[in-house]
């Protein structure tokens, strides 16, 4: 992008001494209650150094934007308060107020080490791998996905399965998805197993004809295809209705649900077999 467009559009800078997801994830929260499709976030992680604070903040003025940062090392929040002062530029220190009140209700002092919270623990390798795992046995690429995994999800297209799928992987889940086709006969690996739990996912039709025409417009092709066709759709639900009743498995109908209610239903369900 063009330095021009970037003054036209505005820009927020995270930055952190860590990676900045946290201060990314506030900044983004905060996108989604304007009307600001204009606006873009740009993201500094593992600052170590005064002069990177004073490089931040000079692209701040010449870009008419915008500071949020997360900063444990004191050294570092005290240099970007004084460069932020001085240039007239905005600033919002998103933990310092909250460690402050940490340490006037508790009377401890915070650590000040940086990127504590993404620390290479056993559970961040957990995660990763679960995130690859999901990654590589998304939308039925390889079957021996569906042996190898804890959750397996099914139901026809738009159903939210690879989404899902991604934020369960988060969660520390190896899961696969597959997609469901009247005119595909299921992998001899879909079965269900000791330790596994298998998830139909299903739509209202009516839902799913307006979710593929709109995907159909965004990948620039007609309407009218066959893949946004009531018929089409009911001869799929149907099919996949009947798959899910041979494979014995919970059924979810995610039409008015969010992915993070879908997924803590599966998750409760995941505890259960334990």
């Amino acid at each position: 992008m063009r330095d021009s467009e970037w003054q036209t559009q505005g820009m927020i800078i995270v930055c952190s001494d860590a990676v900045g997801e946290t201060a990314e994830a506030v900044a983004k929260a905060t996108l989604r209650q304007f009307a600001s499709d204009g606006v873009r976030i740009k993201r500094y992680g593992h600052l170590r150094t005064e002069d990177e604070i004073v490089s931040i903040v000079k692209e701040a003025v010449q870009y008419g934007g915008f500071i949020a940062y997360t900063l444990v090392q004191p050294e570092l929040r005290e240099m970007m308060r004084e460069e932020t002062v001085k240039r007239g530029v905005r600033a919002v220190d998103v933990m310092g107020p909250m460690m402050q009140a940490y340490i006037d209700s508790f009377g401890a002092f915070p650590k000040r080490q940086p990127g504590l919270l993404h620390s290479m623990d056993a559970n961040y390798f957990r995660r990763m791998e679960a995130i690859e795992f999901a990654v590589r046995y998304d939308d039925g690429k390889d079957a021996r996905g569906l042996s190898e995994a804890q959750i397996v999800l099914v139901g026809v297209s738009r159903t939210s399965k690879t989404p899902l799928s991604i934020f369960l992987s988060h969660k520390g889940y190896k899961v696969a998805n597959l997609p469901l086709l009247p005119e595909v006969k299921p992998p001899l690996e879909l079965r269900s197993e000791p330790g596994k739990l298998i998830v139909g996912l299903t739509m209202q039709p009516e839902r799913m004809q307006e979710v593929r025409s709109e995907r159909l417009k965004a990948l620039g092709l007609p309407p009218s295809a066959a893949y946004a066709s009531y018929e089409r759709i009911q001869s799929e639900v149907d099919y996949a209705q009947g798959l899910m009743e041979q494979l014995g498995c919970p059924v979810i109908d995610v039409t008015h649900r969010a992915i993070e209610e879908t997924a803590g239903i599966i998750i409760g369900m995941l505890n259960e077999m334990e």
